[in-house]
């Protein structure tokens, strides 16, 4: 089953979210769809950004878990640049 991953800046957290919540919230969010392999936070150029690895059938399929988990985070904070990519060997391709 291919891999893929879910990359989302994080901005301007809603009032009253915990910046604590926000990671597990989008790998509990991927979870209720599909099984998570990994989720990691990160700053890149000053910016936070979260990322939830998963397993999908298909590119559909994995379109659907990475909007769902979109939608969950942006109830939280701001989402700046979403990115869905699927790995192919040991590179990771932007899924169209």
């Amino acid at each position: 089953m291919p891999s893929y991953r879910i990359t989302l800046g994080v901005g301007a957290l809603r009032a009253g979210t915990d910046p604590q919540t926000v990671l597990p919230a989008a790998a509990a969010a991927a979870r209720e769809l599909t099984v998570v392999e990994a989720w990691d936070l990160a700053v890149v150029r000053g910016e936070p950004r979260i990322t939830v690895r998963f397993t999908a059938d298909d590119d559909e399929g994995a379109t659907h878990v990475g909007r769902h988990t979109n939608a969950v985070v942006e109830t939280l904070a701001d989402v700046l640049a979403p990115q869905l990519t699927r790995r192919w060997g040991a590179r990771w391709y932007p899924v169209r």
